[in-house]
């Protein structure tokens, strides 16, 4: 796997983006050297495990319950980005066992650090939100409530768009292997449901609004990302345990729609040709086809 060129941001951040924490956050959270997405398709079944995700994160129990507190949400993000800080690598490191006998780790020792740097930034970030809120919370003086404060709105706001980012593309684990994303996705979902079920603790709801509430979210990422990797294993080749290096080019489908094909001549008619004049304007001329380009999976 080649490094990538350029850097982390691509260029794309001035000075008045710092006003607009959304757009730092989306270059900070989704580097350039994360690979494009290879269709629509795939990229909306992304969006649908995003969501599915959320609410896996979340806990929509707790807003039944009535006891949403802020504070105790990113006391919540902040224990879940701990876990994604160890699961995360472990989740990676057997992927990497599966594929030891299509390649090295050498190969792929860039997109590797890559990624954790993006999931250290990423869990420094829940870190830091937490710390200004508790200040402001634990404060008495009014400069340091305001100052602390729009310090604090400025990362509430990159962290929130930056969660949604890193939802998205996992850590820019997708730059290792297009699969680890869906797979990662699944994990982090039932190792955040499976704790509530061992424990019986369903937050106050019956047994069966709450099973239903716990695994709704887990079983909803699952199926989605089954669906991910089985389109990128039909439209692309692309599959979970095949090493990276092992993978071919994969070639995006050509655009453009196939033309109608001629009618066959009807029974009791002469056939075009010599002796007989062709006919003229031929609507089914095939339309010319643009180039077929073969793209390579992780851009490299």
């Amino acid at each position: 796997m080649a490094r990538t060129r350029g850097s982390w941001t691509g260029g794309t951040l001035t000075a008045r983006s710092l006003m607009k924490p959304q757009d730092v956050a989306r270059a900070v959270f989704h580097p350039a050297w994360i690979p494009q997405p290879l269709d629509s398709s795939v990229e909306q079944l992304k969006r649908l495990r995003v969501i599915a995700g959320a609410v896996a994160s979340l806990g929509v129990y707790t807003f039944i319950e009535g006891g949403f507190d802020f504070t105790e949400l990113l006391e919540n993000a902040m224990t879940a980005s701990v876990v994604l800080l160890f699961l995360t690598p472990l989740t990676v490191g057997a992927m990497l066992w599966v594929w030891r006998r299509g390649g090295t780790v050498r190969q792929l020792r860039v997109p590797l650090l890559n990624s954790l740097k993006l999931l250290l930034l990423f869990v420094g970030c829940v870190a830091a939100l937490l710390v200004l809120v508790q200040t402001v919370n634990g404060s008495a003086n009014p400069a340091v409530i305001i100052g602390v404060g729009l310090t604090m709105m400025w990362m509430l706001i990159f962290t929130a768009y930056g969660a949604v980012r890193v939802s998205g593309n996992f850590f820019g684990t997708a730059a290792t292997h297009r699969c680890l994303p869906p797979l990662l996705a699944v994990v982090t979902s039932w190792l955040m449901a499976v704790p509530d079920l061992v424990t019986g603790d369903l937050h106050g709801l019956s047994l069966k609004l709450g099973i239903v509430f716990i695994l709704g979210a887990p079983v909803t990422v699952t199926a989605i990302a089954l669906l991910e990797m089985g389109r990128l294993k039909r439209r692309y080749g692309i599959r979970l345990k095949a090493h990276p290096a092992t993978l071919a080019p994969t070639s995006a489908p050509v655009p453009g729609q196939v033309p109608p094909m001629p009618p066959t001549t009807p029974p009791g008619m002469p056939p075009a040709g010599p002796p007989y004049l062709p006919p003229q304007g031929n609507p089914y001329t095939p339309h010319p086809q643009p180039p077929y380009q073969p793209q390579r999976p992780y851009g490299g």
